[in-house]
């Protein structure tokens, strides 16, 4: 799914209103029909008392073209127009004249006006600013927002939470709606992924207003959302007659003493992933306890006991995942770099051999082209650099992939993969994934899926999606607390069948109720 900037947002309506031959009015009536059905079908005619919150731009006419089908269908309103400046768009202007005729009278709030009493019990539709919002509210409308927030009543934001910018992150926690709930249109925006603005909301969902189905498909955008639908189309099936040559060979090297569990862990996921053949290059500690952990896996042993301190592997694999549990010994940082001068294998890298890179900047200019980097937020710092927000992050973090042409998988809680510019923003995953391992694994699906044949960059966003789909089925029957990165490794198999899981018809679950 796209996600599209707010510019191209307005480029969709103003297509969209040109191509159907439809007003801007009647576009702004398809989202308040929208809404208003989204509300009708929860509330069933329950009377809550609903507080219309309304700026005076296009926001604000979508909330009070909400409040005229609240009304007409007996639903208990008040709605409020925030007066924040003399402005006043015609669409807005066009539907306080219909809410008049009906003899809904809203209540102008301006600076010394007295807030308005909410009940927790009450319902808040927050329609002050929408995606157009480049400064922070003055500081009436802040006191505003943040009196609505501690109503406790359930907040429903239109389209943004008020205060949120698209672009940018806010400047003041105070002067922004705190949203249960988000209704926004056409698709997500990219503020609802990133760690420093997607505090500010609970849940969002998507309503389809309509938006012209040429424009979507022609517009190319910097991200995209990847779910299910979105990684089906990157499945390769398997063939019939194929053996295990048929799926790659996946090298895992890495492992020092006390950290040979990494090694073991990556290797799994390798190995559960689909990858044909699945060996571990270690230091010799590692060479036990990996060949009782993981039987299907071969093993080969640099010379030292304690850390590697040479990559002299006889092993033609077809991809190397490194990295987890290496340690960063001299030996090993030396041994690690002339490797680097003649490798053209390609390579996942993680962990501390992304440390070595860190503290050795020239060695990215050995790094094949296509490379896979999976660094966790500190691990990415040092590569590329402290960052002021996360939006100044995500551009630093696509310099970077395009300087050493990588595919670099930031790792968090909507992983985003960068390639070539273009971000893929994971949905699949959970608080429960942050734990001892689970990146260890990561590199392992990856890794394997290289191996099969995937593209490096298609191997790391399907990997992504699976690897937290797997945590998502795990922590069904365990919670987010007990969840471990060996439960994630043991449940890929349980993801790759959720991916073709088809919903159980009603008649189907009626019955089984029954």
């Amino acid at each position: 799914m796209k996600i599209f900037t707010g510019a191209q947002i307005y480029e969709a309506d103003k297509f969209t209103i040109e191509k159907q031959q439809i007003t801007s009015d009647e576009l702004m009536e398809r989202v308040a029909t929208q809404i208003f059905n989204w509300l009708h079908l929860r509330l069933q005619g329950a009377q809550p008392k609903i507080h219309l919150f309304c700026g005076i731009g296009n926001n604000g006419g979508d909330g009070l073209a909400v409040a005229r089908h609240l009304q007409e269908h007996g639903y208990n309103i008040e709605v409020y127009i925030v007066n924040y400046n003399e402005k006043r768009t015609d669409e807005f202007l066009t539907n306080l004249k219909r809410l008049k005729d009906r003899n809904i009278w809203p209540n102008f709030l301006a600076e010394d006006n007295e807030l308005p009493q909410i009940a927790k019990e009450d319902i808040v539709l927050d329609a002050i600013f929408g995606i157009g919002l480049n400064r922070a509210p003055v500081s009436w409308v802040a006191k505003l927002m943040n009196h609505i927030n501690n109503s406790q009543a359930f907040i429903l934001a239109v389209d943004v939470p008020s205060g949120l910018f698209l672009d940018k992150v806010v400047t003041d926690p105070n002067a922004i709606i705190h949203a249960n709930h988000i209704l926004t249109f056409q698709s997500p925006k990219l503020a609802f992924f990133l760690p420093e603005t997607g505090i500010y909301f609970n849940q969002w969902e998507i309503l389809d207003i309509g938006i012209d189905a040429e424009y979507i498909a022609k517009t190319e955008t910097e991200f995209d959302l990847v779910s299910k639908n979105e990684v089906l189309q990157l499945y390769l099936p398997r063939e019939k007659f194929a053996h295990k040559g048929t799926y790659g060979h996946s090298l895992i090297i890495g492992g020092s003493y006390g950290k040979v569990g990494a090694t073991i862990l990556a290797s799994k996921g390798a190995l559960n992933s689909g990858s044909g053949l699945v060996s571990a290059y270690l230091p010799k500690c590692g060479y036990i306890p990996m060949q009782t952990a993981m039987p299907e896996v071969m093993v080969q042993t640099s010379k030292s006991d304690e850390y590697i301190t040479d990559f002299n592997f006889d092993i033609k694999a077809t991809v190397i995942g490194v990295g987890p549990g290496l340690g960063q010994h001299k030996e090993t940082v030396e041994a690690f770099s002339k490797f680097l001068e003649t490798n053209t294998t390609p390579l996942v890298v993680d962990a501390d051999a992304l440390n070595i890179l860190s503290n050795n900047k020239k060695l990215l200019e050995l790094l094949p082209e296509d490379s896979v980097l999976t660094p966790h937020p500190k691990e990415l710092e040092r590569l590329i650099g402290e960052w002021s927000n996360d939006f100044d992050k995500l551009e630093k973090a696509k310099a970077f992939s395009e300087q050493y042409k990588c595919v670099l998988v930031i790792k968090g809680a909507h992983t985003i993969t960068l390639y070539k510019g273009k971000g893929f923003i994971n949905t699949s995953g959970n608080p429960g994934m942050a734990t001892a391992g689970s990146g260890d694994v990561l590199t392992g699906v990856i890794t394997g899926f290289i191996a099969q044949g995937y593209s490096p960059v298609i191997a790391a966003v399907f990997g992504v999606y699976l690897h937290g789909s797997a945590g998502d089925l795990a922590v069904e029957s365990l919670g987010y607390q007990s969840l471990t990165a060996s439960n994630i490794a043991n449940t890929i198999g349980g993801a790759f069948i959720e991916l073709f899981r088809r919903p159980e018809a009603p008649q189907a679950q009626e019955q089984q109720q029954a």
